[in-house]
């Protein structure tokens, strides 16, 4: 309905709780003639007003009043239920009643006809209730009080409480007794779960914070936070699941004079600090890595045997439950081909992690051959071998080592080996030669000149009968470099300009259909 409400302290100083309207055209903007007050509340002092107001998990508006100030509650306001001083109200602003612009919700404490206290009234014995909240998870109430010279506290009421609570200042300040004069002897005082004392250290005036529900920092998770305006200090509070409470020191920072706790949608907090006109967000700056993932590399392509695993700490509730791109819900996944794997890690808390591990692809370095003498060989430790001549399987050769014998095996030797991983890794061709090979018949000679040369050679041929083919030239590495048809007869020469060629080693290759030959020549 684009309502919202505001409990601010007017020019007069008296308390007005109001309500207005978001505008028309603008949801982010107020429509400030939509005012309409619910209530005033004269203050009788300058100090304690409370201020802040709420929604409780119920729907209803929860407004925390002060005592009217001064010093030690000279009216005796927050135990006397005839004034909305010093007092936890509780209304209905959905469905007024009784010529009031809000209703009173049936279940408020105090009920009875012509008892003479106030219908609002949900709790009392507060003496300045600088800001409360509701657990947004549990419902749980948690209350600033200010203190007077003595103790600071929080105070607490579970969810599902029917009210009626009574804090007990003036009676008591904190979990102490204070004025007890005029107190109700059958009164039943609920002391704070945590209080401060007033020192040089601990601070001089609490500002109620929120219950940590969000998911960036797990190490806060479930605790109450809240800070003191004088010294900066922040603290921590919980229950340790025993029924006790127990309160951490977070941080000591600067005096920025925090005034007020805010959350997010997401359970995050922020802290309004009016020293430096600031609005902080509440991080912790210590926090470990709550989600460790790692992940092995498939050893080569097509191996699948990747893994990737997460792990967590502490921090993140348990129980924990966890979900891969791939369908597993286990902490560790096996048999992965490279890629990207992403997971959803949820703590009990109902936050949930994401993240993403990426499983390379390894590339291992395949064998060297080398030759010694007339052996071909490649390094030891795989787990097989296996011997090709020019794309040709070598029956028999599946050692780390091949002895090329008969002139016919002069060509490009490659070798496939297979690693303990289950890669297969094939090496570089490796072009064994002799200096000339004939194996053309017909071809009573070739030969090249000069050799070595410096820009053309000059190819020399003799044949006893025509031939007819293709002459080629290429590297070590048995890459083609020129290839020409040839037709010759008797004695014929060819001239080959190689003047762009790198100083080095190359092969010429006579191919013909009735065999072929090979020469040697050197680039100086």
């Amino acid at each position: 309905n684009g309502y919202f409400f505001v409990n601010y302290t007017g020019a007069a100083g008296a308390t007005h709780v109001s309500r207005f309207q978001v505008s028309a055209g603008n949801p982010n903007l107020a429509d400030p003639t939509s005012e309409v007050v619910l209530f005033t509340v004269s203050q009788p002092f300058s100090n304690h007003n409370g201020g802040d107001l709420n929604f409780g998990p119920d729907g209803y508006l929860y407004i925390g009043l002060g005592d009217g100030g001064s010093f030690n509650d000279p009216g005796n306001n927050s135990q006397t239920t005839t004034t909305m001083l010093g007092k936890m109200l509780r209304i209905d602003v959905d469905n007024p009643s009784g010529g009031l612009d809000y209703g009173i919700p049936p279940d408020n404490p105090f009920l009875t006809p012509d008892d003479g206290i106030l219908d609002e009234i949900w709790a009392t014995g507060l003496r300045n209730p600088w800001r409360f909240s509701f657990d947004r998870q549990t419902g749980d109430l948690w209350i600033g009080d200010v203190g007077q010279d003595q103790y600071e506290e929080v105070d607490f009421q579970p969810a599902g409480s029917p009210g009626g609570e009574n804090y007990g200042w003036k009676c008591r300040e904190g979990a102490h007794d204070y004025l007890t004069a005029n107190c109700d002897p059958d009164a039943v005082f609920v002391d704070p779960v945590w209080e401060y004392a007033h020192t040089g250290a601990n601070g001089c005036s609490i500002t109620g914070g929120y219950m940590y529900r969000g998911c960036q920092y797990p190490e806060l998770y479930g605790y109450y936070l809240c800070a003191d305006y004088c010294t900066g200090r922040f603290w921590g509070i919980r229950d340790d699941g025993a029924g006790n409470w127990e309160t951490v020191d977070l941080a000591n920072l600067s005096n920025f004079e925090f005034v007020s706790f805010g959350e997010d949608f997401n359970g995050e907090l922020y802290v309004a600090a009016i020293g430096s006109g600031q609005v902080l967000r509440v991080v912790e700056t210590n926090a470990s890595m709550d989600i460790e993932v790692g992940a092995t590399d498939e050893s080569c392509e097509g191996a699948g045997n990747g893994t990737a695993a997460a792990s967590w700490m502490e921090g993140i509730n348990e129980p924990v439950t966890i979900e891969w791109s791939t369908g597993s819900t286990d902490a560790q996944i096996s048999g992965l081909t490279g890629g990207q794997y992403g997971f959803a890690l949820t703590g009990g808390n109902g936050c949930t992690f994401t993240a993403r591990v990426e499983v390379a692809t390894g590339f291992p370095t395949p064998p060297v051959i080398e030759e010694v003498d007339d052996s071909l060989f490649v390094a030891e430790g795989f787990a097989s071998y296996q011997w090709y001549l020019d794309g040709n399987l070598l029956a028999g050769a599946i050692d780390p080592y091949y002895l090329p014998l008969v002139i016919g095996q002069f060509g490009n030797y490659t070798v496939v080996v297979v690693d303990d991983n289950g890669c297969e890794l094939t090496s570089m061709p490796f072009l064994y030669w002799i200096d000339a090979v004939n194996g053309i018949t017909g071809l009573q000679s070739w030969k090249v000149a000069p050799n070595p040369f410096s820009e053309e050679v000059i190819l020399s041929l003799e044949l006893a009968e025509p031939i007819q083919g293709t002459l080629l030239l290429t590297d070590r590495l048995g890459r083609t470099l020129l290839s020409r048809p040839i037709t010759a007869v008797g004695r014929r020469q060819e001239q080959l300009s190689l003047q762009d060629l790198p100083a080095g080693l190359y092969f010429l290759h006579l191919q013909t259909p009735q065999g072929s030959a090979v020469l040697r020549i050197v680039r100086e």
